[in-house]
C-alpha cells in the first residue's frame, strides 16, 4: 500500500492525512476482494523498518490502527478470518490487546482471510521460523532431518495460509521491500503508477486481469 505520503504531499496535506486515505480506500479494496471470491488478502501496513519514521508519524499511524481495527472487525461478521504478521511486542498494549482479541475471535472462520502485516519484515518472518524450529528441535519434538519447505513454511507468521500469487505495487515500485520474501517464490508481480489511496476496483480488476493472462510455469516448461 504504498504512495500515502506522495497522495498528501500532492495536495498540500500532511502525510498523516495521506494515511487517512489510505485506510479509508482499504476498507473498499478489502470488500472488493471479498466480492470477487478472493480467499487471501494480505496489506503491508507498517514494515519493521517504519519504526524509523518521525515519531509524531508512528504516533498517528498507531492511533489510525487503533480506529480501523473496528473495521477490520466487521469483516469478522462476514465470517471472515483476520490475521496479523509480525511480532505484536512494540505495539502500544491497547492495540495489542485488540490484534490478539480479533485473531482469537475469527479464528474458526474460513469465508476469507485477511492477513495485516504489521511491524513485518520478509527476513524477520523467515527468523521467526528458524527460532521456533530450533526451539522445536531443542525440546526434542522434532529432529533436524524432519524439517523441509513444508514444515518450514508452517513456522512462518503466515502458518498454513497458501504462497502469495499475486503481490500488487502501487506507486510504480519495482522491488519486494522485505514483503513475504519466502511465500513469494513464485507469486507474479505487478506494478502501478497509481498511488494506494486512488487504487479502486477498477485498478484491481486490472491486476487481476493482468494476472490472469500469464502462463506460471514454477520452474517447469
Amino acid at each position: 500500500m504504498d504512495g500515502n505520503g506522495r497522495w498528501a504531499a500532492k495536495r498540500g496535506l500532511p502525510r498523516p492525512a495521506g494515511h487517512k486515505a489510505g485506510a479509508d480506500n482499504l476498507r473498499k479494496i478489502m470488500d472488493a476482494c471479498r466480492n470477487r471470491g478472493i480467499k487471501y488478502a494480505t496489506f503491508f501496513a507498517f514494515s519493521t523498518e517504519n519504526w524509523k519514521r518521525p515519531k509524531e508519524e508512528v504516533d498517528a499511524l498507531m492511533r489510525l490502527f487503533y480506529d480501523y481495527l473496528d473495521e477490520a472487525d466487521r469483516f469478522t461478521g462476514k465470517k471472515a478470518r483476520i490475521m496479523f504478521l509480525g511480532s505484536k511486542e512494540p505495539f502500544p498494549e491497547k492495540l495489542r490487546e485488540r490484534m490478539i482479541k480479533l485473531e482469537q475471535n475469527s479464528a474458526g472462520y474460513d469465508s476469507m482471510t485477511i492477513m495485516f502485516a504489521m511491524n513485518y519484515g520478509g527476513r524477520d518472518d523467515i527468523v521467526y521460523a528458524a527460532r521456533r524450529l530450533a526451539e522445536a528441535a531443542a525440546d526434542g519434538d522434532i529432529k533436524p532431518s524432519d524439517i523441509d519447505e513444508k514444515l518450514f513454511s508452517g513456522m512462518l507468521y503466515t502458518g498454513s495460509a497458501p504462497d502469495a500469487d499475486l503481490i500488487i505495487r502501487t506507486s510504480g515500485e519495482l522491488r519486494l521491500s522485505n514483503f513475504l520474501l519466502w511465500q513469494a517464490a513464485y507469486a507474479e508481480l505487478y506494478s502501478t503508477d497509481v498511488l494506494w489511496p486512488d487504487f479502486n476496483e477498477k485498478e484491481l480488476d486490472k491486476a487481476l486481469e493482468a494476472y490472469a493472462s500469464r502462463s506460471r510455469r514454477f520452474g517447469g516448461v
